[in-house]
């Protein structure tokens, strides 16, 4: 296991110390199947992220291995061993498989993948990397991102490799990269979105000639599939720490590549206060919402809190009296929101939700100091439907004032609002509201069979129950009548 004869010993030994821990938990099962590839003649290491969890203390039971054996040869060696296998990866040297074994209290099911030593790169042209496999450890532990990635743990005898310095590097939270960051991010440019990533993640720093090759290199990006691009902002969006990273992806100028919109909001000014500038009030905005996270980390409402505002640079105005105006920059912000969203190849469900709060975020700013009828209480409800209860956090969010006073009437009039609804919920079925008459029933009142005109009742006794509230039967059929009597 790691020395501690280092610069750091304090806080080397305290790694040290957390890793014995951590691979003491998972022996069993790595042991188990370490031997099984000493049995075949192959060898099998702990790497990766594995090593670097177990050495921050926060091994999960996802677990990372290496091993000279080619893919076929790992699949004749777990398939009689896991309870699951899977081939998803093999393309690029990767065996996966499930496997329940005992942990330290009770038994634990183990998510595993075993990769043959490999190198991987880009061509200039190409979006996918292209895979060859090596033949040792080191040159395997070379290619990887980052130097804390490229330790490993040779098993069953529990040989600490590090061959580029990764355990000073994670005492000193640092972020280097095996060679240099050139040839690293060139075999494969994600690793700039990684940095991010993993500073926010890790809260780790990045060391400066990363920062600067991050800064020469960041066009490169745009050979690397969306998709792979969209999953490491996904990453960084739910780590801990996530402005790090984002404010890394500004300065670097990899966010102009794969989010334009973020850094286009950083000489922008706010309507309400000139002085603060919309990229810090996106970030603030972001952060605030995760504080009312209740379930863990939620993408919908962390993409909308962070691109609540990018329809404000096309909407901006100079008015006569010297203020700035966006107006309608909510629904500038949706279109925008889905356009974008769309290119980095999210789903169509999450694209509309993330979008609509994008769109919804301005609404409760009309509600004042509690002027809205219940029709329009109604309404709200309505128009955020299922996502009512992250609206209630973007706009609770979206206050980034330092006017005690004035934030403080704020949340008194969105508690006054969240207060009505709850009311009107005891009343009323706000969570699914629908006219007081099915469709089956307008039919039957109407004398007509299927068709047009039931949309139209319908629409007609829904604008009615928003308005009114629940009606009676017979006011409802009466209604209706009368409605029907005036058609043409």
């Amino acid at each position: 296991m790691p020395n501690a004869n280092e610069d750091n010993p304090t806080a080397l030994s305290q790694v040290q110390r957390r890793a014995v821990s951590e691979l003491l938990r998972v022996s069993p099962v790595a042991d188990d199947l370490a031997r099984r590839f000493q049995e075949a003649g192959f060898s099998l290491a702990l790497v990766g992220g594995s090593v670097r969890d177990a050495l921050l203390g926060r091994l999960g039971n996802d677990l990372d291995f290496t091993t000279d054996a080619l893919p076929e040869d790992v699949l004749k060696i777990v398939r009689p061993w896991a309870d699951s296998v899977w081939e998803v990866g093999i393309a690029f040297g990767t065996v996966g498989c499930q496997k329940r074994a005992r942990g330290e209290d009770a038994d634990q099911d183990f998510q595993i993948e075993v990769t043959t030593y490999r190198s991987e790169a880009y061509d200039r042209t190409s979006r996918k990397p292209e895979v060859s496999y090596g033949d040792s450890i080191e040159e395997d532990l070379v290619r990887r991102d980052f130097t804390v990635n490229a330790m490993a743990v040779a098993l069953p005898e529990k040989e600490f490799i590090d061959p580029h310095g990764g355990l000073e590097d994670l005492a000193e939270r640092v972020l280097r990269t095996p060679g240099t960051p050139e040839e690293s991010f060139s075999d494969d440019p994600l690793r700039m979105m990684r940095a991010a990533r993993f500073a926010a993640q890790l809260d780790f720093e990045v060391a400066p000639e990363v920062v600067r090759a991050m800064k020469e290199m960041s066009d490169r990006i745009g050979i690397v599939s969306a998709e792979r691009v969209r999953d490491e902002l996904n990453k960084l969006i739910l780590s801990a720490q996530p402005r790090k990273g984002l404010a890394l992806l500004v300065d670097s100028g990899l966010a102009g590549h794969v989010l334009p919109e973020l850094p286009a909001l950083r000489l922008e000014s706010d309507e309400h206060h000139r002085h603060k500038d919309v990229y810090e009030h996106s970030l603030t905005v972001l952060e605030q919402a995760i504080d009312l996270e209740e379930d863990g980390p939620d993408l919908v409402l962390r993409l909308a809190a962070l691109l609540h505002d990018i329809g404000k640079p096309r909407t901006r105005r100079f008015e006569v009296d010297g203020r700035v105006s966006f107006h309608h920059h909510e629904v500038v912000g949706a279109k925008m929101t889905k356009k974008r969203m769309a290119a980095l190849k999210y789903s169509n469900d999450l694209v509309k939700e993330v979008s609509r709060l994008v769109e919804l975020h301005l609404r409760f700013h009309g509600y004042g100091t509690g002027e809205w009828t219940d029709s329009a209480v109604r309404r709200y409800v309505r128009d955020a439907g299922p996502l009512l209860a992250r609206l209630h956090k973007l706009t609770r969010s979206d206050c980034t004032t330092r006017n005690k006073r004035k934030a403080s009437a704020l949340s008194r009039a969105y508690d006054g609002l969240e207060d009505r609804i709850a009311q009107l919920k005891e009343q009323e079925e706000l969570d699914a509201i629908r006219p007081d008459l099915d469709g089956n029933q307008i039919q039957e009142v109407l004398g007509v069979g299927p068709g047009p005109v039931i949309g139209k009742a319908y629409a007609f006794l829904l604008e009615l129950r928003l308005e009114n509230g629940p009606m009676e039967h017979d006011a409802a059929v009466a209604a209706l009548k009368g409605w029907w009597a005036g058609q043409d």
